[in-house]
Protein backbone atom coordinates (compact mmCIF):
# COMPACT_ATOMS: atom_id res chain seq x y z
CA UNK A 1 0.00 0.00 0.00
CA UNK A 2 2.18 2.71 1.07
CA UNK A 3 4.96 1.71 -2.06
CA UNK A 4 1.36 2.43 -4.34
CA UNK A 5 1.71 5.68 -2.40
CA UNK A 6 4.72 6.50 -3.62
CA UNK A 7 4.75 5.61 -7.29
CA UNK A 8 1.35 7.09 -7.59
CA UNK A 9 2.56 11.02 -7.41
CA UNK A 10 4.40 9.89 -10.66
CA UNK A 11 2.89 7.39 -12.64
CA UNK A 12 -0.84 8.60 -12.73
CA UNK A 13 -0.06 12.12 -14.48
CA UNK A 14 1.83 9.94 -16.68
CA UNK A 15 -1.29 8.12 -17.07
CA UNK A 16 -3.46 10.50 -17.28
CA UNK A 17 -1.45 12.31 -19.94
CA UNK A 18 -1.47 9.60 -22.19
CA UNK A 19 -5.28 9.13 -21.76
CA UNK A 20 -6.27 12.62 -22.31
CA UNK A 21 -4.83 12.30 -25.76
CA UNK A 22 -7.91 9.88 -26.55
CA UNK A 23 -10.17 12.03 -25.02
CA UNK A 24 -13.16 12.80 -27.38
CA UNK A 25 -13.84 16.29 -25.98
CA UNK A 26 -12.76 18.85 -24.25
CA UNK A 27 -14.72 19.16 -20.74
CA UNK A 28 -13.37 15.04 -20.71
CA UNK A 29 -10.17 16.41 -21.05
CA UNK A 30 -10.20 18.95 -18.18
CA UNK A 31 -12.17 16.36 -15.66
CA UNK A 32 -9.85 14.11 -16.26
CA UNK A 33 -6.92 16.80 -15.48
CA UNK A 34 -8.52 17.65 -12.86
CA UNK A 35 -9.04 14.45 -11.04
CA UNK A 36 -5.66 13.59 -11.70
CA UNK A 37 -4.44 16.53 -9.70
CA UNK A 38 -6.98 15.91 -6.90
CA UNK A 39 -5.72 12.26 -6.78
CA UNK A 40 -2.05 13.03 -6.18
CA UNK A 41 -3.07 16.02 -3.66
CA UNK A 42 -4.58 13.26 -1.70
CA UNK A 43 -1.66 11.16 -1.89
CA UNK A 44 0.93 13.72 -1.38
CA UNK A 45 -1.18 14.56 2.17
CA UNK A 46 -1.38 10.78 2.98
CA UNK A 47 2.54 10.58 2.57
CA UNK A 48 3.02 13.66 4.40
CA UNK A 49 0.89 11.96 6.81
CA UNK A 50 2.92 8.85 7.32
CA UNK A 51 6.53 10.02 7.06
CA UNK A 52 5.93 12.76 9.68
CA UNK A 53 4.52 9.65 11.71
CA UNK A 54 6.99 6.92 10.96
CA UNK A 55 9.82 8.28 8.75
CA UNK A 56 11.07 8.11 5.22
CA UNK A 57 9.04 5.64 3.13
CA UNK A 58 10.74 3.95 0.10
CA UNK A 59 9.89 2.13 -2.64
CA UNK A 60 12.12 0.13 -5.07
CA UNK A 61 10.55 -0.25 -8.22
CA UNK A 62 10.41 -3.99 -9.93
CA UNK A 63 11.68 -5.60 -6.68
CA UNK A 64 15.03 -4.26 -7.47
CA UNK A 65 16.65 -2.93 -3.99
CA UNK A 66 19.28 0.07 -4.26
CA UNK A 67 21.73 0.77 -5.58
CA UNK A 68 20.51 -1.57 -8.57
CA UNK A 69 16.96 -0.71 -9.00
CA UNK A 70 15.08 2.90 -9.07
CA UNK A 71 13.79 3.97 -5.55
CA UNK A 72 11.63 6.13 -4.64
CA UNK A 73 11.77 8.31 -1.13
CA UNK A 74 9.51 10.28 0.82
CA UNK A 75 10.69 11.90 3.92
CA UNK A 76 9.11 15.29 5.43
CA UNK A 77 10.93 17.63 3.28
CA UNK A 78 9.64 15.53 -0.19
CA UNK A 79 6.27 15.16 1.24
CA UNK A 80 5.53 18.51 2.43
CA UNK A 81 6.71 20.14 -0.83
CA UNK A 82 4.93 17.69 -3.27
CA UNK A 83 1.59 18.50 -1.12
CA UNK A 84 1.78 22.35 -1.42
CA UNK A 85 2.73 21.90 -5.29
CA UNK A 86 -0.10 19.59 -5.88
CA UNK A 87 -2.05 22.04 -4.22
CA UNK A 88 -0.78 24.85 -6.42
CA UNK A 89 -1.00 22.37 -9.69
CA UNK A 90 -4.61 22.10 -9.06
CA UNK A 91 -5.67 26.09 -8.71
CA UNK A 92 -3.57 26.83 -11.94
CA UNK A 93 -5.38 24.03 -13.75
CA UNK A 94 -8.49 25.84 -12.91
CA UNK A 95 -7.19 29.26 -13.96
CA UNK A 96 -6.01 28.31 -16.90
CA UNK A 97 -9.53 26.49 -17.99
CA UNK A 98 -11.35 29.98 -16.78
CA UNK A 99 -8.61 32.02 -18.99
CA UNK A 100 -8.65 29.93 -22.03
CA UNK A 101 -5.40 28.67 -21.87
CA UNK A 102 -5.63 25.18 -22.26
CA UNK A 103 -8.87 25.03 -24.65
CA UNK A 104 -8.98 28.17 -26.08
CA UNK A 105 -8.99 25.60 -29.59
CA UNK A 106 -9.77 21.30 -29.09
CA UNK A 107 -6.25 21.26 -30.28
CA UNK A 108 -4.82 23.39 -27.20
CA UNK A 109 -6.67 21.23 -25.09
CA UNK A 110 -5.13 18.22 -26.26
CA UNK A 111 -1.72 19.41 -26.04
CA UNK A 112 -2.02 21.34 -22.93
CA UNK A 113 -3.51 18.67 -20.90
CA UNK A 114 -1.08 16.04 -21.49
CA UNK A 115 1.86 18.20 -20.96
CA UNK A 116 0.86 19.69 -17.87
CA UNK A 117 0.14 16.44 -16.92
CA UNK A 118 3.83 15.23 -17.79
CA UNK A 119 5.58 18.62 -16.22
CA UNK A 120 3.25 17.71 -12.69
CA UNK A 121 4.99 14.19 -13.26
CA UNK A 122 8.44 15.54 -13.70
CA UNK A 123 7.68 17.59 -10.36
CA UNK A 124 6.82 14.89 -8.40
CA UNK A 125 9.61 12.53 -9.77
CA UNK A 126 12.33 14.79 -8.21
CA UNK A 127 10.77 15.33 -5.25
CA UNK A 128 10.91 11.40 -4.70
CA UNK A 129 14.07 10.39 -6.64
CA UNK A 130 16.14 8.88 -4.85
CA UNK A 131 19.40 9.00 -6.96
CA UNK A 132 20.91 11.50 -9.00
CA UNK A 133 20.30 10.15 -12.80
CA UNK A 134 16.57 9.75 -11.82
CA UNK A 135 16.44 13.65 -10.67
CA UNK A 136 18.26 13.70 -14.17
CA UNK A 137 15.21 12.66 -15.77
CA UNK A 138 12.26 14.52 -14.12
CA UNK A 139 14.75 17.69 -14.67
CA UNK A 140 14.23 16.24 -18.58
CA UNK A 141 10.42 15.87 -18.03
CA UNK A 142 9.86 19.16 -16.81
CA UNK A 143 11.82 21.10 -19.60
CA UNK A 144 10.08 19.12 -22.41
CA UNK A 145 6.75 19.66 -21.37
CA UNK A 146 7.41 23.15 -20.18
CA UNK A 147 8.99 23.78 -23.77
CA UNK A 148 5.49 22.54 -24.80
CA UNK A 149 3.51 24.77 -22.48
CA UNK A 150 5.59 27.83 -23.05
CA UNK A 151 5.46 27.87 -27.10
CA UNK A 152 1.72 26.10 -27.28
CA UNK A 153 -0.61 28.88 -29.42
CA UNK A 154 3.06 31.16 -29.52
CA UNK A 155 4.16 34.02 -31.69
CA UNK A 156 7.63 35.14 -32.94
CA UNK A 157 8.33 36.85 -29.46
CA UNK A 158 7.15 33.19 -27.36
CA UNK A 159 9.09 30.95 -29.36
CA UNK A 160 12.10 33.01 -29.43
CA UNK A 161 11.85 33.10 -25.41
CA UNK A 162 10.98 29.57 -25.38
CA UNK A 163 14.60 28.64 -27.61
CA UNK A 164 16.34 30.48 -24.81
CA UNK A 165 14.72 28.64 -22.13
CA UNK A 166 15.48 25.45 -23.98
CA UNK A 167 19.00 25.97 -24.89
CA UNK A 168 19.73 27.09 -21.20
CA UNK A 169 18.12 24.20 -20.18
CA UNK A 170 19.89 21.54 -22.27
CA UNK A 171 23.30 23.34 -21.25
CA UNK A 172 22.35 22.47 -17.74
CA UNK A 173 21.77 19.06 -18.65
CA UNK A 174 25.06 18.21 -19.67
CA UNK A 175 26.55 19.02 -17.30
CA UNK A 176 24.00 17.41 -15.04
CA UNK A 177 24.63 14.41 -16.76
CA UNK A 178 28.66 15.12 -17.28
CA UNK A 179 28.48 15.84 -13.05
CA UNK A 180 26.91 12.27 -13.05
CA UNK A 181 29.02 10.41 -14.95
CA UNK A 182 31.87 12.03 -12.59
CA UNK A 183 30.54 11.22 -9.45
CA UNK A 184 30.01 7.68 -10.32
CA UNK A 185 33.73 7.12 -11.76
CA UNK A 186 34.85 8.37 -8.05
CA UNK A 187 32.37 6.77 -6.17
CA UNK A 188 30.96 3.96 -8.44
CA UNK A 189 27.40 4.63 -7.20
CA UNK A 190 24.55 7.88 -8.04
CA UNK A 191 22.19 6.68 -5.26
CA UNK A 192 22.24 9.74 -2.98
CA UNK A 193 22.13 7.78 0.22
CA UNK A 194 25.07 5.73 -0.57
CA UNK A 195 27.33 9.11 -1.78
CA UNK A 196 27.74 11.05 1.48
CA UNK A 197 30.57 8.55 2.72
CA UNK A 198 31.81 8.12 -0.41
CA UNK A 199 32.40 11.29 -1.39
CA UNK A 200 34.56 12.07 2.05
CA UNK A 201 36.58 9.30 1.20
CA UNK A 202 37.75 11.54 -1.89
CA UNK A 203 40.71 14.07 -2.33
CA UNK A 204 39.53 17.09 -0.89
CA UNK A 205 39.86 18.68 -4.43
CA UNK A 206 37.80 16.15 -6.19
CA UNK A 207 35.01 16.26 -3.67
CA UNK A 208 35.17 20.34 -3.74
CA UNK A 209 34.87 20.33 -7.66
CA UNK A 210 32.15 18.39 -7.35
CA UNK A 211 30.62 20.43 -4.95
CA UNK A 212 31.19 23.37 -7.15
CA UNK A 213 30.07 21.55 -10.26
CA UNK A 214 26.64 20.26 -8.44
CA UNK A 215 26.03 23.92 -7.21
CA UNK A 216 26.23 25.41 -10.49
CA UNK A 217 24.38 22.63 -12.23
CA UNK A 218 21.23 23.26 -9.67
CA UNK A 219 21.82 26.70 -9.51
CA UNK A 220 21.05 27.32 -12.89
CA UNK A 221 17.69 25.29 -12.42
CA UNK A 222 16.95 27.34 -9.35
CA UNK A 223 18.26 30.55 -11.38
CA UNK A 224 20.61 31.88 -8.89
CA UNK A 225 22.54 34.90 -9.61
CA UNK A 226 24.96 35.23 -12.06
CA UNK A 227 22.95 32.41 -13.58
CA UNK A 228 19.50 33.99 -13.92
CA UNK A 229 20.01 36.07 -16.57
CA UNK A 230 17.67 33.18 -18.51
CA UNK A 231 14.43 33.28 -16.22
CA UNK A 232 13.54 37.17 -16.27
CA UNK A 233 13.56 36.73 -20.50
CA UNK A 234 10.98 33.34 -20.33
CA UNK A 235 9.09 33.56 -17.58
CA UNK A 236 6.76 36.71 -18.91
CA UNK A 237 6.18 35.71 -21.92
CA UNK A 238 3.94 32.21 -21.00
CA UNK A 239 0.27 33.00 -20.73
CA UNK A 240 -0.18 33.55 -16.84
CA UNK A 241 -1.17 30.35 -15.46
CA UNK A 242 2.00 28.84 -16.99
CA UNK A 243 4.29 31.79 -15.68
CA UNK A 244 2.74 30.78 -12.41
CA UNK A 245 3.37 27.27 -12.20
CA UNK A 246 6.81 27.94 -13.65
CA UNK A 247 7.55 30.41 -10.70
CA UNK A 248 5.89 28.52 -8.41
CA UNK A 249 7.25 25.29 -8.61
CA UNK A 250 10.57 24.40 -11.28
CA UNK A 251 12.94 27.23 -9.39
CA UNK A 252 11.72 25.64 -6.28
CA UNK A 253 12.46 22.06 -7.63
CA UNK A 254 16.15 23.32 -8.00
CA UNK A 255 16.16 24.82 -4.91
CA UNK A 256 15.11 21.06 -3.09
CA UNK A 257 17.57 19.38 -5.56
CA UNK A 258 20.05 21.72 -3.77
CA UNK A 259 19.06 20.73 -0.33
CA UNK A 260 18.71 17.45 -0.95
CA UNK A 261 22.35 16.81 -2.49
CA UNK A 262 24.38 19.17 -0.06
CA UNK A 263 23.15 17.47 3.44
CA UNK A 264 23.65 14.24 1.44
CA UNK A 265 26.44 14.56 -0.97
CA UNK A 266 28.28 17.58 1.31
CA UNK A 267 27.65 18.21 4.69
CA UNK A 268 29.56 20.80 6.39
CA UNK A 269 29.66 21.76 9.90
CA UNK A 270 30.00 25.28 9.41
CA UNK A 271 28.98 28.11 7.10
CA UNK A 272 29.49 27.65 3.40
CA UNK A 273 30.99 31.30 2.36
CA UNK A 274 30.67 30.88 -1.47
CA UNK A 275 27.05 29.95 -0.68
CA UNK A 276 26.78 32.95 1.42
CA UNK A 277 27.77 35.16 -1.02
CA UNK A 278 25.43 33.51 -3.94
CA UNK A 279 22.29 33.74 -1.84
CA UNK A 280 23.56 38.26 -1.37
CA UNK A 281 24.25 38.67 -4.79
CA UNK A 282 20.81 37.03 -5.58
CA UNK A 283 19.04 38.81 -3.01
CA UNK A 284 20.15 42.25 -4.11
CA UNK A 285 20.69 41.74 -8.18
CA UNK A 286 17.43 40.34 -8.30
CA UNK A 287 15.08 43.30 -6.21
CA UNK A 288 17.13 45.66 -8.03
CA UNK A 289 16.32 44.25 -11.02
CA UNK A 290 12.72 44.47 -10.25
CA UNK A 291 12.76 47.73 -9.37
CA UNK A 292 13.91 48.93 -12.73
CA UNK A 293 11.11 47.15 -14.46
CA UNK A 294 8.31 48.90 -15.71
CA UNK A 295 6.03 45.61 -17.02
CA UNK A 296 4.48 43.84 -13.98
CA UNK A 297 5.40 40.24 -15.23
CA UNK A 298 8.95 40.78 -15.17
CA UNK A 299 8.86 42.97 -12.36
CA UNK A 300 7.89 39.95 -10.72
CA UNK A 301 10.13 37.68 -12.47
CA UNK A 302 13.00 39.57 -11.06
CA UNK A 303 11.53 39.42 -7.33
CA UNK A 304 11.19 35.82 -8.11
CA UNK A 305 15.14 35.24 -8.60
CA UNK A 306 15.68 37.75 -5.32
CA UNK A 307 13.76 35.51 -3.22
CA UNK A 308 15.59 32.32 -3.85
CA UNK A 309 18.47 34.27 -2.20
CA UNK A 310 16.33 34.24 0.89
CA UNK A 311 16.16 30.15 0.39
CA UNK A 312 19.90 29.98 0.08
CA UNK A 313 20.07 31.86 3.17
CA UNK A 314 19.05 28.92 4.94
CA UNK A 315 21.54 26.40 3.44
CA UNK A 316 24.62 28.73 3.78
CA UNK A 317 24.20 28.08 7.20
CA UNK A 318 23.97 25.06 7.43
CA UNK A 319 22.16 24.18 10.95
CA UNK A 320 19.07 23.14 11.71
CA UNK A 321 17.69 26.61 11.92
CA UNK A 322 18.69 27.83 9.23
CA UNK A 323 17.16 24.62 7.51
CA UNK A 324 13.91 25.09 9.01
CA UNK A 325 13.69 28.97 7.73
CA UNK A 326 14.45 27.74 4.26
CA UNK A 327 11.73 25.28 4.47
CA UNK A 328 9.44 27.56 5.63
CA UNK A 329 10.52 30.03 2.89
CA UNK A 330 10.31 27.35 0.09
CA UNK A 331 6.61 26.98 1.11
CA UNK A 332 5.33 29.96 1.62
CA UNK A 333 7.10 31.26 -1.80
CA UNK A 334 5.76 28.28 -3.84
CA UNK A 335 2.19 29.69 -2.26
CA UNK A 336 2.70 33.56 -2.60
CA UNK A 337 4.28 33.71 -6.05
CA UNK A 338 1.80 31.29 -7.50
CA UNK A 339 -1.12 33.94 -6.17
CA UNK A 340 0.85 37.17 -7.12
CA UNK A 341 1.47 36.25 -11.01
CA UNK A 342 -1.93 34.90 -11.34
CA UNK A 343 -3.63 37.85 -9.68
CA UNK A 344 -1.14 40.09 -11.91
CA UNK A 345 -2.80 38.88 -15.22
CA UNK A 346 -6.63 39.70 -13.46
CA UNK A 347 -5.01 43.54 -13.15
CA UNK A 348 -3.54 42.81 -16.56
CA UNK A 349 -6.91 41.53 -18.18
CA UNK A 350 -9.19 44.21 -16.71
CA UNK A 351 -6.09 47.25 -17.62
CA UNK A 352 -5.55 45.91 -21.01
CA UNK A 353 -1.98 46.86 -20.17
CA UNK A 354 0.57 44.64 -18.16
CA UNK A 355 3.11 48.49 -18.35
CA UNK A 356 2.38 50.17 -14.80
CA UNK A 357 2.96 53.33 -15.93
CA UNK A 358 0.12 53.20 -18.38
CA UNK A 359 -1.81 50.49 -15.92
CA UNK A 360 -1.62 53.39 -13.18
CA UNK A 361 -4.11 55.45 -16.00
CA UNK A 362 -5.92 53.05 -16.84
CA UNK A 363 -9.44 51.70 -14.50
CA UNK A 364 -9.07 49.52 -11.61
CA UNK A 365 -9.62 46.21 -11.21
CA UNK A 366 -11.69 46.70 -8.08
CA UNK A 367 -11.70 45.43 -4.81
CA UNK A 368 -11.96 41.98 -5.27
CA UNK A 369 -8.44 41.96 -7.08
CA UNK A 370 -6.94 44.82 -4.94
CA UNK A 371 -7.69 41.91 -1.73
CA UNK A 372 -6.19 39.06 -3.54
CA UNK A 373 -3.04 41.04 -4.79
CA UNK A 374 -3.00 42.59 -1.11
CA UNK A 375 -2.55 39.67 0.36
CA UNK A 376 0.36 37.56 -1.00
CA UNK A 377 2.12 40.80 -1.59
CA UNK A 378 2.14 41.83 1.70
CA UNK A 379 3.44 37.72 2.65
CA UNK A 380 6.31 38.22 0.00
CA UNK A 381 7.43 41.50 1.87
CA UNK A 382 7.57 40.19 4.93
CA UNK A 383 4.82 42.29 6.84
CA UNK A 384 3.86 40.49 10.24
CA UNK A 385 1.73 38.14 10.79
CA UNK A 386 2.00 36.80 7.25
CA UNK A 387 3.89 33.63 6.38
CA UNK A 388 6.29 35.41 5.00
CA UNK A 389 7.54 36.99 7.70
CA UNK A 390 7.21 33.76 9.72
CA UNK A 391 9.74 32.50 7.55
CA UNK A 392 12.19 35.72 7.19
CA UNK A 393 12.03 35.73 11.10
CA UNK A 394 13.03 32.00 11.45
CA UNK A 395 15.84 32.75 8.70
CA UNK A 396 17.43 36.33 10.84
CA UNK A 397 17.33 34.22 14.20
CA UNK A 398 19.54 31.87 12.53
CA UNK A 399 21.71 34.61 10.96
CA UNK A 400 21.96 36.63 14.16
CA UNK A 401 22.79 33.03 16.32
CA UNK A 402 25.87 32.94 14.05
CA UNK A 403 28.78 34.79 14.68
CA UNK A 404 31.07 36.25 11.80
CA UNK A 405 31.18 39.10 8.49
CA UNK A 406 29.14 36.85 6.72
CA UNK A 407 26.10 35.93 8.81
CA UNK A 408 25.99 39.69 9.46
CA UNK A 409 25.99 40.19 5.57
CA UNK A 410 23.44 37.58 5.17
CA UNK A 411 21.38 39.25 7.24
CA UNK A 412 21.72 43.23 5.80
CA UNK A 413 21.01 41.91 2.59
CA UNK A 414 18.28 40.23 3.50
CA UNK A 415 16.61 43.23 5.73
CA UNK A 416 17.46 45.56 2.93
CA UNK A 417 15.82 43.30 0.61
CA UNK A 418 12.37 42.93 2.73
CA UNK A 419 12.36 46.79 2.27
CA UNK A 420 12.92 46.99 -1.55
CA UNK A 421 10.60 44.44 -1.83
CA UNK A 422 7.70 46.26 -0.11
CA UNK A 423 8.70 49.01 -2.42
CA UNK A 424 8.31 47.07 -5.62
CA UNK A 425 4.84 45.72 -4.10
CA UNK A 426 3.76 49.42 -3.66
CA UNK A 427 4.89 50.27 -6.74
CA UNK A 428 2.28 47.77 -8.10
CA UNK A 429 -0.54 48.76 -6.10
CA UNK A 430 -0.06 52.33 -6.28
CA UNK A 431 -0.24 51.68 -10.49
CA UNK A 432 -2.95 49.07 -10.12
CA UNK A 433 -5.29 50.45 -7.17
CA UNK A 434 -4.66 53.67 -6.10
CA UNK A 435 -7.31 55.67 -8.64
CA UNK A 436 -10.93 56.65 -8.57
CA UNK A 437 -12.96 53.71 -10.51
CA UNK A 438 -14.08 53.96 -13.58
CA UNK A 439 -16.16 51.64 -16.12
CA UNK A 440 -13.08 48.33 -16.86
CA UNK A 441 -12.58 47.98 -20.31
CA UNK A 442 -11.13 44.83 -19.87
CA UNK A 443 -12.45 41.10 -19.39
CA UNK A 444 -15.77 41.28 -17.59
CA UNK A 445 -15.97 39.53 -13.77
CA UNK A 446 -19.28 37.93 -15.01
CA UNK A 447 -18.60 36.08 -17.41
CA UNK A 448 -18.40 31.81 -16.32
CA UNK A 449 -14.43 31.85 -17.36
CA UNK A 450 -13.08 35.14 -15.26
CA UNK A 451 -15.41 34.11 -12.18
CA UNK A 452 -13.05 30.49 -12.53
CA UNK A 453 -10.21 32.54 -12.62
CA UNK A 454 -11.21 34.81 -9.92
CA UNK A 455 -11.48 31.90 -7.70
CA UNK A 456 -8.86 29.92 -8.63
CA UNK A 457 -6.62 32.56 -7.34
CA UNK A 458 -9.03 33.59 -4.65
CA UNK A 459 -7.85 29.13 -3.46
CA UNK A 460 -4.06 29.96 -3.93
CA UNK A 461 -4.48 33.34 -1.94
CA UNK A 462 -6.80 31.37 1.10
CA UNK A 463 -4.19 28.75 1.04
CA UNK A 464 -0.95 31.18 1.90
CA UNK A 465 -3.78 32.57 4.53
CA UNK A 466 -4.05 29.06 6.00
CA UNK A 467 -0.14 28.72 5.94
CA UNK A 468 0.38 31.74 8.07
CA UNK A 469 -2.59 30.34 10.27
CA UNK A 470 -0.59 27.23 10.90
CA UNK A 471 2.85 28.99 11.00
CA UNK A 472 3.14 27.07 14.51
CA UNK A 473 2.92 23.43 13.25
CA UNK A 474 3.96 24.34 10.02
CA UNK A 475 7.34 25.32 12.03
CA UNK A 476 7.72 22.51 13.77
CA UNK A 477 7.37 20.03 11.12
CA UNK A 478 10.13 22.21 9.12
CA UNK A 479 12.13 21.85 12.24
CA UNK A 480 11.73 18.08 11.92
CA UNK A 481 12.35 17.93 8.43
CA UNK A 482 15.61 19.98 8.77
CA UNK A 483 16.61 17.75 11.37
CA UNK A 484 16.24 14.89 9.04
CA UNK A 485 18.77 16.76 5.98
CA UNK A 486 21.34 16.98 8.78
CA UNK A 487 20.83 13.04 10.54
CA UNK A 488 20.08 11.11 7.00
CA UNK A 489 20.61 7.87 8.95
CA UNK A 490 16.95 7.02 8.72
CA UNK A 491 17.14 7.99 5.19
CA UNK A 492 19.52 5.82 4.04
CA UNK A 493 18.42 3.17 6.35
CA UNK A 494 15.33 2.65 4.81
CA UNK A 495 17.03 3.09 1.43
CA UNK A 496 19.86 0.83 2.03
CA UNK A 497 18.71 -1.68 4.41
CA UNK A 498 20.56 -1.31 8.04
CA UNK A 499 24.05 -1.74 8.09
CA UNK A 500 24.34 -1.02 4.53
CA UNK A 501 26.09 1.68 2.97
Amino acid sequence: MRGTLLALPVLLPLLGAGLSLLGPRRAVIRGLSGAVLAVVLADAAALLVLADRDGPQAVHMGGWPAPLGITLVADRLSALLLTVSALVSLAVLGFAVGQGTAERRERSARVFHPAYLVLVAGVSLAYLSGDLFNLFVAFEAMLAASYVLITLDAGRNRTRAGMTYTIVSLTSSLLFITLIALVYAATGTVTLAQLGPRLAELDGGLRGALALLTLTVLGIKAALVPLHFWLPDSYPTAPAPITAVFAALLTKVGVYALLRTETLMFPRSGVWPLLAWVAVATMLVGILGALAQDDINRLLSFTLVSHIGFMLFGLALFDVRGLTGTILYVVHHIVAQAALFLVADLMVRRSDTAALSVMARRPTPGAAVAVLFALPAMSLAGVPPFSGFVAKLALLQAGAGRAGAVAYLLLGAAVLTSALTLYAMVRVWTAGFMKPPRPARGASVRTRGARLMLASAAGVTVAGLVVTAGAGPLARLGERAAQDLLRPQAYRSVVLGEGER
